[in-house]
């Protein structure tokens, strides 16, 4: 029996291209030619935090949106606590907390406490639990005075903190969180950190698996990193060891070496 909470097996996916006008109408019968995922294949333990590292396109949100059962992979095998994304989905979906990027998902005329009473019922979660975790989450994550405001009155991080809410609501094994701190601020940003570290994963025992820009995000909780570079994966190891394995003195620079990329030194970039 394996100890990993998310296992990938050549992963791979492929979009079809594009199309204006007339040929929009072919498009769902288009040959699948654009890559996003390449023969990804890694696994996350138990309690284990991995990090998604990539540029845009590089395939990170790609790679989420399959884990999460909104996509089909083209090849390739996915499974999460045991239990195969394309097969058994519903099995899936019970496992995971999930939150996107964008699109997050909430009716803006309800509440953010009515939105997520909504999200807990379709968990099957008691009624009495769905209301002690909404106050006990709402508090840690700064939300107890905005929750009986209606969703369209909320500024973008707040609802932001919401989506993350909800992916904590009812206590899923495996976490799959998508620029969890985008339109954070620094202060709400450095807080949630500290608790999906402190509280979800070392008390908890949950599994992460998330995508972030943000490289100081990730030197905090990434035990490891997978480096996506055009769909494929690059590298996959501790922060420390990718620094290493690219003679860099930081996880940056050592990205920038993986992918082939330049970064401009402070010098270059006051001179230009």
């Amino acid at each position: 029996m394996s100890d990993a909470a998310i296992i990938l097996d050549s992963l791979e996916k492929w979009f079809p291209p594009a199309l204006g006008g007339w040929r929009a109408f072919v498009q769902p019968f288009a040959f699948p030619t654009l890559p996003a995922l390449r023969g990804v294949s890694l696994q996350v333990k138990q309690g284990e935090a991995v990090a998604l590292l990539g540029v845009n396109g590089a395939g990170k949100t790609t790679l989420l949106r399959i884990l999460a059962t909104l996509l089909l992979p083209t090849r390739g095998n996915a499974s999460l606590a045991g239990y195969d994304t394309v097969k058994e989905p519903a099995a899936v979906r019970r496992q995971i907390g999930y939150h996107a990027g964008s699109d997050l998902g909430f009716y803006a005329r309800l509440t953010g406490r009515q939105n997520l009473q909504f999200f807990g019922r379709l968990n099957h979660l008691a009624k009495k639990f769905c209301a002690d975790r909404i106050a006990d989450l709402g508090e840690r994550l700064g939300l107890q005075n905005n929750l009986d405001r209606q969703v369209r009155t909320l500024s973008s991080g707040t609802i932001q903190r919401l989506s993350l809410l909800r992916a904590l609501l009812h206590r899923p094994k495996i976490l799959l969180l998508d620029e969890p701190t985008r339109s954070l601020d620094a202060i709400a940003a450095a807080d949630f950190r500290h608790f999906l570290k402190t509280e979800a994963l070392r008390a908890q025992g949950m599994s992460l698996l998330f995508a972030s820009h943000t490289l100081q995000e990730i030197e905090f909780l990434a035990d490891r990193v997978a480096v996506l570079d055009e769909g494929k994966l690059v590298a996959f190891d501790t922060p420390a060891a990718l620094r290493g394995a690219a003679a860099s003195a930081s996880l940056e620079m050592a990205f920038a070496k993986l992918t082939g990329r330049r970064i401009f030194s402070p010098e270059e970039q006051l001179s230009s």
